[in-house]
């Protein structure tokens, strides 16, 4: 009898242990418990200490905290016709334990699903300039787009990145010979304009001369000096002499002939 008795004792605190360990949860700041009782959902429970009944209850633990999806390689093709692959990466959270729960099957799977479907019908509303150059646009677009599919479920997506944008060899190609003609066209732009400008000083310079006869002779005075100084070479070249000093010749030379 005393031996029957310790038997049920021992039976007894096994499934007092075993109650214990499948009655007690520990949910963590970031964790919460979605509990079903007899197959109807409970308020959501946690964090801290949580207790549940044995067999008649069944809790599942998610987690709040941003989880990261990375998107894998897509083939799409832009609204100009432009084959290219590009992958992303989404970041979203759960906000809503008990839809994330009832609503969808495996919440994580169907975001990514709904993710790469997104992004190829984006890329096909858009041009490949559009692409390249407005890529934030590009990722607040994806980014309500999966938010509000998502949603229903739970979830809510915080942010959406286009991760890589592979080309084809002849685009790239043909990108970088667009790059190198609009550079070439800002070049002869800049040189033209300071033609232009340099015409404009000429002009001006011409107009001053004009209205001073001596300036001439100055300039010519500078330029010899700036030759002497910066050069070596011995330059022979006629001295100018003021059109005053010599127009008495000429007065003399038109008189005679008449």
């Amino acid at each position: 009898m005393p031996q029957t008795t310790s038997i049920g004792l021992l039976l007894a605190v096994i499934l007092g242990i075993y109650f214990f360990t499948v009655s007690v949860y520990v949910l963590r700041e970031y964790e919460r418990g979605v509990v079903f009782r007899l197959g109807r959902l409970m308020p959501v429970k946690g964090p801290g200490f949580v207790l549940v009944l044995p067999i008649i209850d069944k809790l599942i633990k998610i987690s709040l905290r941003v989880v990261t999806i990375e998107v894998p390689s897509q083939d799409a093709v832009t609204k100009d016709n432009v084959s290219l692959q590009v992958s992303a990466v989404v970041y979203f959270r759960v906000v809503n334990p008990s839809s994330s729960v009832t609503e969808i099957e495996d919440f994580r799977y169907a975001t990514s699903q709904i993710s790469q479907t997104t992004l190829r019908s984006v890329l096909g509303q858009s041009n490949l300039d559009e692409v390249l150059a407005k890529r934030d646009e590009l990722n607040s677009t994806l980014e309500h787009i999966i938010d509000e599919q998502t949603e229903p479920w739970g979830i809510k997506v915080t942010h959406v990145e286009v991760k890589n944008l592979d080309l084809p060899e002849t685009m790239q190609r043909a990108i970088a010979r667009q790059a190198e003609a609009e550079r070439e066209r800002r070049a002869k732009i800049i040189h033209a304009a300071g033609e232009h400008q340099a015409a404009e000083k000429l002009a001006d310079a011409a107009a001053i001369i004009r209205t001073e006869p001596m300036a001439m002779q100055l300039r010519f005075l500078q330029t010899m000096v700036e030759i002497a100084t910066e050069s070596k070479a011995t330059v022979l070249c006629p001295i100018p002499l003021p059109m005053d000093m010599i127009k008495p010749f000429f007065d003399n030379f038109d008189r005679k002939e008449k």
